[in-house]
């Protein structure tokens, strides 16, 4: 007869253990190097050197980037490996086209949908951006200032048309990052915001549009003037 200790299962000798996204982490540091200019567009990727200096091996450095050439930053040619997308006025135009067309639509439906303490909330995050303006990074500035637009895109109530916005998040960012010292008054940038907040705050329609308009028609100039052939 056997035992009830023979039929036992064993207890085991070890716990699992949680190995953390090394792929994603890899990820974030390229996309940050990228957005913040320090590999420029052109910019080649050399897996051999950024496996050593981030004390990983060739794989993982490969996996993130072939997820930022899924994201639009990076492009790859066959036995020439990875490299940081170029810009050209046309691409840059093409986009905010779009996202002009879907940010309009976003404000409108946030004036219909969004309850009125959302609504002021937009006034308080304008006032930290221009706070910080001259004391955060490139990529901290331009991090703020897409989150000011992903919000008004969420307060739509629209998951589609926030889910567009947040697909095009990457690109924008890239775009805003490479112009943004062409900026002088980094203050006064801030403050372009103002207007869009206080219209969408007595749900104004036609005047949160105009001031959108306005707001990112002057990006697409600086980002368009930037990437001049």
């Amino acid at each position: 007869m056997t035992s009830s200790r023979a039929e036992a299962a064993p207890s085991p000798a070890f716990s699992s253990i949680q190995v953390p996204d090394l792929v994603g982490v890899v990820e974030a540091q390229l996309q940050e190097a990228i957005l913040s200019g320090r590999i420029p567009p052109g910019g080649r990727i050399v897996e051999a050197e950024l496996a050593r200096q981030m004390g990983v091996s060739r794989a993982p450095v490969r996996e993130a980037a072939r997820r930022l050439e899924s994201l639009g930053l990076l492009v790859s040619r066959p036995r020439h490996g990875f490299t940081v997308r170029t810009v050209s006025p046309k691409q840059v135009n093409d986009l905010y086209e779009v996202r002009i067309q879907l940010e309009l639509l976003g404000a409108e439906l946030a004036c219909q949908h969004a309850s009125d303490v959302e609504l002021a909330q937009l006034d308080a995050r304008v006032d930290d951006m221009v706070a910080r303006a001259e004391t955060l990074s490139t990529v901290e500035r331009v991090a703020l200032d897409l989150d000011f637009h992903f919000t008004i895109s969420a307060l739509s109530g629209n998951d589609y048309l926030h889910r567009l916005f947040d697909n095009m998040q990457t690109e924008v960012r890239m775009f805003l990052a490479l112009s943004a010292d062409s900026y002088g008054d980094l203050k006064a940038l801030a403050e372009t915001h103002r207007p869009i907040a206080h219209a969408l705050a007595r749900r104004d329609v036609a005047a949160v549009q105009h001031a959108l308009r306005f707001h990112l028609e002057d990006a697409k100039a600086h980002a368009c003037g930037l990437f001049k052939n």
